[in-house]
């Protein structure tokens, strides 16, 4: 094949559009090429900016520092519970929530991943009533779709308390969510109220303005510098924060793409952000869930 050309804004806006809005990966590859010059090298260049299922995670399945399972909780619920092998007392909790593909192996790795850190971590499938997570990303993109979001709030809420009651569990919850799962996380902490102690967004979703006075968690909301479509609602939902005085920070990566933290997506991946943005998360876990 010939040399592709440079991945640029506009191929990667395009593809925000796709699997945002519409869904459609016929249109989506239609004006792909339109835009690159052949249906081959659109092909690659997709393959670039999504995700790859088959991508290798940083945390193994069997890491024997780890146990894990599959649980059920709530009303038609289940989940990957994962903690480490060699705690012996109570730990901090973290809700993950997925992107709007679901529960796929890579939140499992990023589950992992803050369990190594020393907590207890339930990744819902918010897909389970309408069968569980597909191999099909667009399938699931498409199921995402039509979840009802007060539902997913609700079940959401239910994963904050079972994990607040949980043997493992300390009763200290923080939920951390990227994406789709980065506005089920400012919803929950509305929802939540107290149960909730600290949130951590990933270029999510804002809350209504109204609605950030019910906060009780402390936040820390995590933006790329170039995803004008989620960053358009961060001036409101700072002031509401501010207004209700809820503990919080705010941090945009200048130059980083929307799912930067997401290290199977070979063009929007970025390391330097997603490591920093993790240290910080991290750090506000340990402290918020003590």
């Amino acid at each position: 094949m010939t040399e592709l050309p440079r991945i640029t804004q506009e191929m990667i806006n395009l593809y925000d559009e796709f699997t945002h809005k519409t869904n459609d990966r016929a249109d989506f590859m239609r004006r792909l090429t339109d835009l690159v010059g052949t249906s081959e090298a659109a092909q690659e260049i997709a393959k670039m900016i999504g995700a790859s299922a088959s991508a290798a995670g940083i945390v193994p399945e069997n890491d024997a520092r780890l146990k894990s399972e599959m649980v059920s909780f709530g009303d038609q619920a289940t989940g990957y519970l994962v903690w480490p092998a060699s705690a012996s007392g109570k730990l901090p909790a973290v809700m993950v929530v997925h992107e709007n593909r679901g529960l796929v192996p890579h939140i499992k790795d990023v589950a992992r991943r803050m369990a190594l850190e020393g907590f207890v971590v339930l990744a819902p499938d918010f897909l389970t009533p309408l069968g569980g997570t597909p191999e099909d990303e667009d399938v699931g993109r498409d199921m995402i779709g039509k979840l009802e979001a007060p539902k997913v709030t609700a079940q959401a809420v239910e994963a904050v308390r079972w994990l607040k009651s949980n043997s493992k569990s300390n009763g200290k919850v923080g939920a951390v969510g990227f994406c789709w799962g980065g506005g089920v996380v400012n919803r929950t902490a509305v929802a939540a109220g107290s149960d909730l102690a600290a949130g951590v967004s990933y270029y999510g979703a804002q809350p209504k303005a109204e609605d950030v006075p019910k906060i009780k968690a402390e936040m820390l909301m995590h933006y790329a510098g170039e995803d004008e479509r989620i960053n358009a609602g961060i001036p409101a939902y700072k002031d509401a924060l501010a207004a209700a005085g809820v503990k919080n920070e705010i941090h945009t990566y200048p130059g980083a793409q929307h799912a930067f933290n997401n290290d199977t997506t070979e063009a929007r991946y970025n390391k330097g952000a997603a490591d920093q943005a993790w240290s910080r998360t991290v750090a506000l876990l340990k402290r918020a869930l003590a």
